[in-house]
């Protein structure tokens, strides 16, 4: 609770939050004075915001040598740490870990409904858009902005590109919303996940041929992937 108040606390002020969420978007180390150009800040301002989301452990420095003599500049990048925001604590983290491994001990069938149970998820998802015209009647594009929507608003901070002469989309994970659970198997999580996408995929689209190209916790800098359409 102590750690959520802080973290809170630390989060409230809107420049604060914005920072945060550049450094998720864009999974980079940055410099006090980068941050102060992009959001106007004086530079004062902006370590200080820096230095206050690193006293929560969300982000964290270290110096680098400039390659021009003088003192090494502080960067900045986002840290490992997985923010958890629950009144009271509830460890979902734990149960998850524990619910994936109670599916691979089941062998194959388990593993099955495992990639299964994301499939569905995926679908799950999509549902709430679908309120307003039926999907078949809306456009490429249209989809691929849901697509995009639901992914930001899943904590992914995906970026899109249709392909109209090869009929696919490319698209990024920014940002892996199982990261903490992915750390101790997450050749099983990672493949949980691509079911799960698979399936926002095929809410939308009548079928896809989803290919990962890239993957963060093979050294990448993003997840990457290309969703062949079949049928729109």
């Amino acid at each position: 609770m102590e750690q959520t108040l802080k973290v809170t606390s630390v989060l409230s002020d809107p420049t604060r939050f914005n920072i945060y969420q550049y450094l998720i978007k864009h999974h980079k180390e940055v410099a006090v004075i980068e941050i102060a150009e992009l959001f106007d800040i004086h530079p004062n301002v902006a370590r200080l915001h820096l230095s206050k989301l690193e006293d929560i452990n969300i982000v964290e420095s270290y110096s680098q040598k400039t390659g021009k003599g003088g003192r090494p500049s502080r960067v900045y990048r986002l840290s490992d740490e997985v923010i958890e925001l629950n009144f009271p604590h509830r460890d979902y983290k734990l149960l998850s870990t524990i619910a994936i491994e109670s599916f691979v001990e089941l062998g194959e069938a388990g593993k099955h409904a495992l990639y299964q149970t994301g499939y569905k998820y995926g679908n799950k998802v999509m549902e709430r858009y679908n309120n307003g015209p039926l999907f078949e009647e809306l456009t490429k594009e249209q989809k691929i902005n849901i697509l995009e929507d639901a992914g930001i608003m899943l904590g992914m901070y995906p970026d899109f590109q249709y392909n109209a002469d090869k009929n696919s989309v490319t698209f990024q994970i920014k940002n892996c919303p199982f990261k903490e659970v992915a750390s101790t198997n997450h050749a099983m999580v990672c493949k949980l996940h691509n079911n799960f996408l698979k399936g926002m995929f095929e809410a939308l689209f009548t079928s896809v041929d989803l290919i990962e190209n890239e993957n963060m916790f093979n050294g990448c800098e993003n997840c990457t992937y290309v969703a062949k359409l079949s049928i729109v």
